[in-house]
Formats: structure tokens, sequence, C-alpha cells
């Protein structure tokens, strides 16, 4: 028996084409095969739709607090009423329904230790979404 030396130049052996593709045709057809025809996203009904004709999405009312800067004390408003503190504000926001969330609008004047101390108290009072609204 004789015994073919390994080669020393470091040449690569042929590549086996014809198994490669024996493997490529037949991943081909079991993607054709196990393949679902769907139909597009944008044909697709939205299950909101539905829930539009309810009237549940309206009767969510944001909450929005709005910080503001007059003369040189910082005032706080949710809705109509007007806080000039944090600590009473904070109190309020203990009171509101937390599912909406909350919008946190501020106007240019306001100072940033303000708004970071109105974010705090909202997650404080377990307000999970909050967001930041530049006011115009």
């Amino acid at each position: 028996m004789r015994v073919r030396p390994a080669s020393t130049r470091g040449e690569l052996g042929e590549l086996p084409l014809t198994p490669m593709i024996d493997v490529v045709f037949l991943l081909l057809i079991y993607f054709m095969v196990t393949a679902t025809i769907t139909p597009p996203e944008s044909r697709v009904a939205s299950t909101l739709q539905g829930e539009r004709g309810s009237g549940q999405a309206r009767d969510l009312k944001p909450q929005i607090v709005t910080i503001d800067l007059t003369g040189s004390t910082v005032t706080y408003r949710l809705g109509s009423r007007v806080f000039a503190d944090r600590e009473s504000l904070a109190a309020a926001l203990e009171q509101l329904p937390k599912e909406g969330g909350l919008f946190v609008r501020v106007t240019d004047r306001a100072p940033w230790s303000a708004v970071a101390g109105v974010m705090q108290d909202a997650l404080d009072a377990g307000f999970v979404k909050r967001t930041y609204v530049p006011a115009d």
C-alpha cells in the first residue's frame, strides 16, 4: 500500500462542487416547500381599528405639566392648577392615573434643575412614561 505524503507546498485541495450543489438544491426545495405566502402588512387588518370605534383611546386625556419661569419664580401648571413649589406638584402627581403617562412641557426660560426635579417627581409618583416636550 502506497501512502501519498501530505502536501508540503500549502496547496489547497479541490473543492467538491457536486455535493455543495446538491445541498444548495435541497435547501432551496426545503424553503420553497415550507414557506407560507402571507399578504403584505399593509393589507393586514389592524386590531386598533376595532378599538377606535369603542372610544377608549379618546377617553384618555394627556396629563401635561408646564414649567415656566415668571419673574424669578418657577411655576408648575398641571391643567388649570398652578403650583409654586415642587412638593405640592409632587403631591398632585400622586393622585393622577398613571396609565397615560405624563408630558413635561418646558418653556425656554425654565431652569433645567426644575425640569429634572419634575421628571424625578413623576418617576417617584409612579409614572413609567414621561415625555419631555419643549414649548414653542
